[in-house]
């Protein structure tokens, strides 16, 4: 019986260190906190009293923006306030007097999922997105999937982490979710 029960659980394809708490499991779906911008994002930016200053942003693949009057803008890696705060200095500093500067993102940039799902590709991040919607939005497990772990690499890292596959499973902007197959 011993045998059996040995050979069922490493069929499952859960070898590994699979994690099962932390931050990246949610208990509430408030969105993304403390966001860092990244390469695709796009800014909705508002200067007051200068509509010809504000519009639309993207976060171009050299991690800048580019500002009416005062140009590239760093904001790889930068929370949108900080981005922000960094325009009204560079517009008060010769361009405009006491400049209020308000930014707000409008488009995450997307994510990935591959593996055993129907349609794997490139999707649009919503805000609240757990590794289900993901699964959900790529049209769901092809019969082989690996059901119980997700497998995500976080933008940035070098390697890819084994995550139980729980309700709450937090995906964020960026983030490459693959869903394994199992062997039985």
């Amino acid at each position: 019986m011993l045998c059996v029960l040995v050979l069922v659980a490493g069929c499952g394809g859960h070898g590994g260190n699979v994690i099962s708490t932390g931050e990246c499991y949610v208990s509430d779906r408030s969105g993304v906190t403390d966001y860092r911008l990244g390469i695709g994002d796009k800014v909705r930016m508002s200067v007051f009293r200068e509509p010809d200053m504000s519009g639309e942003f993207l976060v171009g693949p050299n991690g800048t923006m580019a500002l009416p009057l005062i140009g590239e803008t760093p904001a790889l890696g930068r929370r949108v306030e900080d981005v922000a705060s960094d325009a009204a200095a560079r517009y008060g500093a010769g361009y405009l007097r006491n400049p209020q500067v308000n930014m707000e993102v409008v488009g995450f940039r997307p994510f990935f999922i591959l593996g055993e799902v129907t349609t794997p590709g490139q999707y649009p991040y919503s805000i609240g997105l757990t590794a289900f919607n993901a699964i959900a939005t790529a049209q769901g497990f092809t019969p082989r999937a690996d059901r119980y772990t997700v497998h995500i690499r976080r933008e940035g890292a070098a390697v890819e982490e084994t995550y139980q596959a729980m309700l709450n499973l937090r995906i964020y902007p960026g983030d490459t979710v693959r869903i394994g197959e199992r062997f039985f």
